[in-house]
């Protein structure tokens, strides 16, 4: 066996393991996988293929919203399979990438596809952040996909893992370039650096210590401020970042208006399907290593 043939080989056996690793965890139900389909109104997408995959991405990204409450409510972020679905499905809330992407995984394993989650770390200008500070997924078909529905303004579509030229999506133009020696894969939108995936896939529980830092952690963006935000049906997106709601067009123009705390918790039903008994704190307390001069920065 050659050094190529021993290398795919062995990413092969990690794909598997990585996979196959929550084995205490059997998957969705039917009736679960039927729920969390008609959640996201794709009651019957078919057999595996890219198309099914593309319509299954945009029809969560519509109805499932990008948002960190729990983190604001005092609620545990849990990266357990089952957790995560219910939290969206039963609990109709949404999440940040670990719980998005988690959940999706088990929709997409459930419905035949092969699903391992990748290791991304989240550019800051032009450089990247720490490992495991993103989660997003590798679908295998004929060819490698990228699938995210889990990155707040992100492509529409799934993308090819494999091509090293500009790939059109309805948000934007998006590349997928090479970076270093061991196989990582720097993520362009519009020529900017978004995320550098590790090729290596890994279980869920591997990316549990990064998302319980940026739960609680004062230098962590989703602990300073609350955000909600979704893709609409014409392709623009509704966001509350606090109290300001927040529409921006496909074109790229927005409006803004701050709302009371009673139209907030309005919003949150109208906009997202979410229904809050209070508004999230901006900065709870209860957070570990959280002081009053630790705020928003």
């Amino acid at each position: 066996m050659d050094h190529d043939e021993a290398t795919d080989h062995d990413e092969a056996t990690d794909h598997d393991e990585a996979m196959d690793h929550d084995t205490a965890y059997e998957g969705l139900t039917p009736a679960e996988r039927t729920a969390y389909l008609a959640h996201i109104d794709v009651p019957d997408p078919g057999e595996p293929s890219a198309p099914a995959l593309a319509r299954l991405q945009h029809a969560h990204l519509r109805a499932v919203p990008f948002e960190n409450l729990s983190i604001h409510l005092g609620e545990p972020v849990v990266l357990d399979p089952a957790a995560l679905v219910a939290k969206l499905v039963d609990r109709r809330r949404g999440g940040f990438c670990y719980e998005l992407n988690g959940a999706f995984a088990e929709l997409l394993r459930s419905l035949g596809y092969r699903v391992s989650l990748l290791s991304g770390r989240v550019f800051d200008g032009e450089r990247p952040g720490p490992p495991f500070d993103h989660l997003a997924l590798r679908v295998d078909l004929d060819e490698p996909w990228l699938v995210d529905v889990g990155f707040g303004r992100f492509s529409r579509l799934p993308l090819r893992l494999a091509e090293r030229g500009p790939q059109s999506d309805p948000h934007g133009t998006f590349t997928v370039r090479p970076y270093g020696a061991h196989g990582d894969l720097d993520v362009l939108m519009d020529g900017a650096p978004q995320y550098r995936l590790d090729p290596r896939p890994y279980p869920l529980a591997d990316f549990g210590p990064t998302c319980w830092w940026q739960s609680t952690s004062p230098e962590s963006h989703f602990t300073r401020s609350t955000t909600c935000s979704v893709l609409t049906g014409d392709g623009g997106r509704t966001t509350l970042s606090g109290t300001r709601l927040i529409r921006t067009a496909p074109d790229g123009t927005r409006t803004e208006r701050t709302l009371t705390g009673p139209e907030a918790l309005a919003a949150y039903r109208e906009h997202f399907g979410i229904t809050l008994d209070r508004l999230p704190d901006r900065l709870p307390d209860r957070l570990p290593g959280r002081s009053e001069a630790g705020g928003a920065g």
